[in-house]
C-alpha cells in the first residue's frame, strides 16, 4: 500500500555582505579561529578596513574595529564602552558582532568671520 507523501517548505533569505559585519567584532578567549585567523580572513575580504586591538580581559582576547569609527572616537573610549556594555555578555570561545554607531555633535563653534563675510553681514 502506497502512502501519500506531503511536505511543507518555508524559505527566508537575504543578501549578505562581506565581511558580514561593518563595525566591531569582539573575539572571546579561545575563539575557534583565533585572533590571527580572523584578522587574516578580514584582510583578505577587505584589506586595511579594520584595526585589531588586543584586550587584557578575562573573557575577551581582542577586538577588530572599523577604522572609520576610530576617525571619530579614540580607541580607548571604544574599549571603555565595550568593557562596560558588551564584554560582560561575551562567553569563552565566542565571536560577537557589535553595531557601533557614532554621531558627532558640535555645540559651539567660535571664530571670526572673514572680512568679506563681515561686510555682507553688516549690510
Amino acid at each position: 500500500m502506497e502512502k501519500d507523501l506531503r511536505y511543507t517548505v518555508s524559505l527566508n533569505f537575504e543578501g549578505i555582505k562581506f565581511p558580514p559585519f561593518e563595525d566591531i567584532l569582539v573575539l572571546g578567549k579561545r575563539c575557534p579561529h583565533g585572533k590571527t585567523g580572523v584578522s587574516k580572513c578580514l584582510n583578505l575580504l577587505n584589506p586595511e578596513m579594520f584595526e585589531m586591538v588586543e584586550i587584557n580581559d578575562l573573557l575577551v582576547e581582542a577586538i577588530l574595529v572599523n577604522k572609520r569609527i576610530l576617525k571619530r572616537i579614540p580607541v580607548e573610549k571604544v574599549v571603555q564602552i565595550l568593557k562596560e556594555q558588551v564584554f560582560p555578555f561575551v562567553e569563552n570561545g565566542e565571536i560577537v558582532k557589535v553595531d557601533f554607531n557614532v554621531k558627532l555633535f558640535i555645540d559651539r563653534i567660535e571664530g571670526v568671520l572673514g572680512q568679506g563675510h563681515a561686510n555682507k553681514a553688516s549690510g
